[in-house]
């Protein structure tokens, strides 16, 4: 990518915000050394590490890079036996520490961030060496006592020494205070020395420092501390001497591990290189563009990048596909040049891995070249013209283009007449787009209006310009050549009718011709947007009245399923109560049962229908239409009906009133409201079935029980309740019919009846009675 494009689109200034954006200054130089990539691969790599870093940002969290410094020259020149200063070493250690802060910072997040968490194991955590400098050097640089034991001894001597030097001249200045300019102790050459007036030099004695401007005052070195300075010059000498050797050992030390120092700096540059990008792709509201190399553009809302985002106009751009090329017609000032730079740089910063400012799920191609004839570049230098500059500038793209190139043209073939312009432009264009260049391409000559109509792989495009306001909205109309819209300026404007009329007659047909096309598509195109509009914003309505629907049902849901559960418990806590009353009922007669003819099946019986009688309840019940198509129907006696409520059938006695009815269930009579009771038919004469008579009931009951084709534990179910039930209706004798067979079933029903107590007898059925494949018993 030549450094002309870089500089024509602007991309410097993406650049410096990039840059602006790192946190160290080796992230910093390597975002200033960005450019754009060629490589399909390597720009879907660079896509995806500016995405990861996106994503812990869309966390609200932020990558660790606090304390790392630029080491690299001070490890190259501990290498080569410098001795470096403590707060070279003390950037070693912080940056170390940094480096460690990053990679358990990356190897904690549980998203999935494969790259960036590869690079975190790259770091290694020299931890010794850290703890080894820090040990020595505090954060501010100064090199502790504790760095070894024998500057530990020095500076108690340097302590010691200065202490005494200092009793000594405060004595002086306590008993000579009218020899001395100022009653206090400092410090000139490194030696402790007091203000002594220039008359009292003799009496002081001693060795002359410093003087004042003036001369009246001289900064002595008195006689008697001249020892103690010495002692404590050679002491700070020798502190000195061991914190050079502590260094140089802290030197050799940073020396021996400068290939994993080297690579750790690399590794943290690029994971602050990324979360710069990262960082730029927040501030720009952009998102990540999905790179191909067919030479495909779709952009939905893309914006110009250094544009601000509430001036800026977003706009819909495709190229590629349906078509190759783009030629934007239209008047000055309209917008077309940012268009084409928004296209360009955004290409370019796409390529760099920076993602662009447009909605989610843009695509953007990898080029080999972008080439742009942008804006007036005529060269004074060169005294070339405009056209001139221009066409140079054409001539050596043209030399270069082909199918992996995206073209830029502004106002091509201005700068000349006007026709052979516009002819020249024409076939300029002709020529790019045979070598399958991706084109995009503005021009105000009226003739290119129609030239996407006859080319192939072309389409005309335009920037809206409201005539009423008199300003252009930057929006960008794609299918729609531009018009010039003069006579609606100028009649705005004021210019009389009279005049424009002379003007439009003055113009040829064919313009006119192109003109009201012109005028037709941007009506249609506009008519078309606002009911596209109308229709999202119809959907999007339905769709949250659809969301809301939803939300009501599971909240009726909710509330039903509420409602039958307490409905249930209430049922189940009154047939409980009912049950209890039953059952202390039933034990007072038992008592008395003595005294009362009534055999003891009946009771058994009697409890069993009570059981039955528990309500088989349903967490959801829908309402049974046959139920609801007969309830207004009026029962009469004798009725065969269901109770909802308990689930058991019987069959209607009298009408109580006009809301309840007496109804029959087993040997119980009970009232039941009319909603509580469904229809099931009328009922039918008994004239086969002997009836038998119970405290005044009907009790139904066949005289045979046929058990052919039933299995073994279901037909000895039914022998037992058919037994109970023929004891019930009082008769004699009953005939068990289950077959020949294997045998099975018949051992099994003839000792079940030896073993009931209510049995007499049982035989095997005569010649006339079925034989072995019928029993009859008899009951006591």
């Amino acid at each position: 990518m030549n450094e002309r494009i870089l500089r024509v689109l602007e991309f410097k200034k993406i650049i410096d915000q990039l840059v602006g954006n790192a946190a160290t200054s080796i992230g910093k130089e390597m975002a200033a050394a960005l450019k754009p990539s060629t490589e399909l691969a390597e720009v879907v790599t660079l896509q995806s590490e500016t995405d990861e870093a996106v994503q812990i940002i869309r966390l609200n969290k932020v990558i660790p890079l606090g304390g790392i410094s630029d080491i690299r020259g001070s490890v190259k020149r501990s290498v080569i036996g410098g001795v470096l200063s403590t707060e070279e070493c003390l950037d070693v250690a912080n940056t170390i520490y940094g480096g460690r802060q990053v990679k358990g910072f990356l190897e904690n997040l549980e998203e999935d961030l494969p790259i960036l968490k590869e690079l975190a194991e790259g770091i290694t955590s020299l931890r010794e060496l850290e703890q080894q400098i820090k040990s020595c050097i505090d954060d501010h640089g100064y090199m502790m006592d504790s760095a070894s034991q024998k500057l530990r001894g020095i500076r108690s001597s340097i302590r010691s020494y200065e202490s005494r030097v200092r009793e000594k001249l405060d004595s002086y200045t306590r008993s000579n205070s009218k020899m001395l300019s100022d009653s206090i102790v400092t410090i000139r050459n490194d030696r402790y020395v007091i203000p002594v007036k220039q008359e009292y030099r003799a009496v002081i004695g001693g060795i002359v420092h410093d003087q004042s401007s003036s001369g009246q005052t001289l900064f002595m070195e008195p006689k008697a501390i001249v020892d103690l300075n010495n002692q404590l010059q050679e002491a700070t000498v020798k502190e000195k001497q061991e914190i050079d050797r502590i260094l140089a050992e802290l030197s050799g030390d940073i020396a021996a591990e400068e290939m994993v120092l080297l690579e750790n700096i690399k590794i943290l540059a690029t994971i602050d290189f990324i979360a710069a990008r990262a960082k730029l792709a927040q501030q720009m509201k952009a998102a990540k563009p999905a790179m191909n190399d067919q030479g495909i553009i779709k952009m939905k809302q893309a914006r110009h990048p250094l544009i601000p985002s509430d001036v800026v106009v977003a706009n819909d751009v495709e190229i590629g596909e349906t078509y190759t090329s783009i030629v934007i017609t239209g008047p000055n000032t309209g917008g077309k040049t940012v268009t084409i730079k928004m296209v360009g740089l955004c290409t370019l910063m796409a390529q760099s891995g920076l993602q662009v400012p447009a909605l989610d799920g843009c695509e953007l191609a990898v080029f080999k070249e972008v080439f742009a004839d942008i804006g007036d570049e005529q060269s004074i230098e060169q005294n070339l013209s405009t056209f001139s500059s221009h066409m140079t500038n054409i001539v050596s793209i043209i030399k270069e283009v082909n199918h992996d190139s995206l073209v830029l043209f502004d106002e091509l073939g201005s700068g000349t007449d006007p026709g052979e312009g516009a002819a020249l432009a024409m076939a300029i264009l002709d020529e790019v787009i045979a070598r399958d260049a991706r084109v995009i391409a503005t021009t105000h000559y009226p003739e290119l209006k129609a030239y996407s109509y006859n080319r192939e792989n072309v389409i005309n495009a335009s920037v809206e310009f409201d005539v009423e306001s008199l300003q252009p909205t930057y929006r960008l109309l794609i299918g729609v050549p531009g018009r010039s819209n003069a006579f609606e300026i100028s009649k705005r404007l004021g210019l009389e009718e009279r005049i424009i009329d002379r003007a439009k007659g003055l113009i040829g047909v064919d313009s006119k011709s192109v003109e009201n096309m012109i005028a037709s598509l941007e009506e249609s195109q506009l008519g078309a947007e606002r009911d596209y509009e109308a229709a999202t914003q119809v959907l999007q309505e339905s769709e949250q009245l659809r969301d809301a629907i939803a939300r009501e049902w599971q909240q009726f849901e909710q509330q039903r399923e509420a409602l039958y559960k307490k409905a249930e418990e209430k049922a189940e806590k009154a047939i409980q109560n009912a049950r209890e009353e039953a059952e202390m009922i039933v034990d007072e007669i038992r008592k008395m049962k003595a005294n009362v003819s009534i055999k003891e099946h009946e009771w058994i019986e009697a409890k069993k229908m009570l059981e039955d009688a528990k309500p088989n309840l349903s967490k959801k019940k829908e309402p049974n239409p046959v139920t609801q198509s007969k309830e207004k129907k009026t029962l009469q006696p004798g009725d065969n009906v269901k109770l909802l409520s308990m689930n058991q059938k019987g069959e209607i006695l009298k009408q109580v009133s006009d809301s309840e009815y007496l109804v029959q269930v087993g040997i119980l009579k009970v009232k039941v409201k009319r909603q509580n009771l469904q229809l099931l038919g009328k009922q039918k004469e008994a004239i086969e079935k002997p009836v038998a008579t119970i405290k005044g009931s009907n009790y139904h009951v066949s005289t045979e029980l046929d058990l052919r084709g039933e299995r073994y534990e279901d037909a000895l179910f039914k022998v037992e309740k058919y037994i109970d039930d023929a004891i019930l209706a009082g008769y004699p004798r009953v005939s068990i019919i289950h077959g020949k067979g294997t045998g099975a079933l018949r051992k099994g029903v003839q000792d079940y009846v030896k073993r009931h107590p209510s049995i007499a007898s049982s035989r095997p059925g005569e010649s006339g009675e079925g034989g072995s494949g019928v029993t009859v018993i008899e009951f006591r």
